[in-house]
């Protein structure tokens, strides 16, 4: 069992720059392959980026690729996401997911085994 706990959302500016965070409860963490998805209004949830359980490999969207990075330190049981030049359509609830599988390319709602409640990130314009 894996809780996790995301933070550091918030309204940010077109063009600047959040890193939001994921906690996660459990000796298991670093067994796990994490990822962030995101869901805008009135929009379907979508894969953003996955890291594999060492931090090895790392998968991201087209659509955030070059502005969004995926790190996580596995002592202190937590995965990050950087964004960079954020644009008004990633205004998001983004989520923290675990998963006991890594996957090379696709990654759907289906892979993730635990997910956590998500944080709001608004981009203004």
């Amino acid at each position: 069992q894996v809780q996790l706990v995301e933070s550091g959302g918030g309204l940010v500016q077109a063009g600047g720059s959040l890193r939001v965070s994921c906690a996660a409860s459990g000796r298991t963490f670093g067994s796990y392959a994490m990822g962030w998805f995101r869901q805008a209004p009135g929009k379907e949830r979508e894969f953003v980026a996955a890291i594999q359980s060492s931090g090895g490999s790392t998968v991201y969207a087209n659509s955030v690729k070059g502005r969004f990075t995926i790190s996580r330190d596995n002592a202190k049981n937590t995965v990050y996401l950087q964004m960079n030049s954020l644009k008004p359509e990633y205004t998001a609830v983004y989520y923290c997911a675990a998963s006991n599988l890594w996957y090379a390319s696709t990654w759907l709602d289906y892979h993730m085994d635990y997910w956590g409640k998500g944080t709001l990130v608004t981009v203004s314009s």
